[in-house]
């Protein structure tokens, strides 16, 4: 299969050009993932960019972007086929009366009767994809072990069928917000990468790349806040999304800077609990100066 990637300054400029900040550890991970074949398992806190990454490289590579949202309950129906049944009802009611059970049986387990589920689409695409298996920690153990068989041999076998082998090597980005730890076998098929909240000088790169119109000091004020913000004790740290969020609102707004009224009236942008609202405002009180300093 031809290279995705020349090299991984190609990887980090590529997905620039898609508005993704990526350094040398997405970067080369990235990179790496495409030369080694294998998936790459991203952790870390949600909103840090993980499922963002995956959509990026789709949108950078000019490729189709198939997404499994995990979640519990999720089983092989769901996330890798299952039959028509109502199809296949039809057909052995509208089937001469002298046909034989092995003719209709052959008939109803082919390929018009079966339904892709995300995993199985990802395997037998014939065009460039990039499968996302966005919060996979969701799942249950037993779902967990059905990805091992797709992720070590990119093959899917199928009873009725017998074994459907990849008609080429997709990029794999799973994604984890580590609500329970997964699997040593997993971890072992995949490439691994850390994403944690950004430094305060990468938000406002991101701020001013995400939000255009956003002058820089108002883009310097957003990322040194939600710094400091992010150092307290709270049930939710803002996301970098919630960040480009309020960047955004304070624009509407017509705002060129922040004071301590502009962002205690915009708390629940960035904020989703009433008492870390409560928290976080109280803290603007205290350390207005160190906050709002022009």
């Amino acid at each position: 299969m031809s290279e995705r990637f020349a090299s991984v300054d190609a990887v980090r400029v590529g997905l620039r050009a898609v508005d993704y900040l990526a350094d040398d550890s997405i970067a080369g991970v990235t990179f790496l993932a495409d030369r080694l074949e294998k998936p790459v398992m991203i952790e870390g806190p949600a909103g840090t960019g993980k499922t963002q990454l995956a959509k990026s490289v789709a949108e950078m590579l000019g490729a189709r972007l198939i997404r499994l949202q995990c979640y519990e309950g999720l089983d092989e129906a769901k996330a890798l086929y299952e039959w028509n049944y109502k199809k296949q009802l039809l057909r052995i009611q509208a089937e001469d009366e002298g046909a034989s059970w092995d003719d209709v049986q052959n008939d109803i387990f082919s390929d018009e009767f079966l339904l892709e589920r995300p995993l199985l689409e990802a395997i037998r695409a014939e065009d460039p994809v990039v499968l996302l298996i966005d919060e996979v920690d969701r799942v249950e153990m037993e779902t967990e072990a059905l990805l091992l068989e797709i992720l070590s041999d990119y093959q899917v076998s199928i009873p009725e069928l017998g074994t459907l082998t990849a008609n080429q090597i997709p990029l794999v980005f799973l994604t984890s917000n580590n609500t329970r730890e997964l699997s040593e076998a997993l971890k072992r098929r995949c490439l691994f990468l850390h994403l944690d909240y950004p430094t305060m000088e990468r938000e406002k790169e991101i701020v001013l790349t995400k939000v255009p119109d956003i002058n820089d000091h108002l883009a310097d004020q957003v990322a040194r806040i939600v710094r400091s913000i992010r150092t307290m004790e709270l049930k939710k740290h803002p996301s970098v999304s919630e960040t480009l969020d309020w960047a955004r609102t304070l624009l509407i707004l017509g705002k060129n800077s922040i004071s301590e009224e502009d962002a205690n009236q915009t708390l629940n942008i960035l904020l989703k609990y009433q008492s870390d609202i409560e928290k976080v405002s109280k803290d603007f009180s205290t350390n207005s100066a160190a906050h709002f300093a022009t």
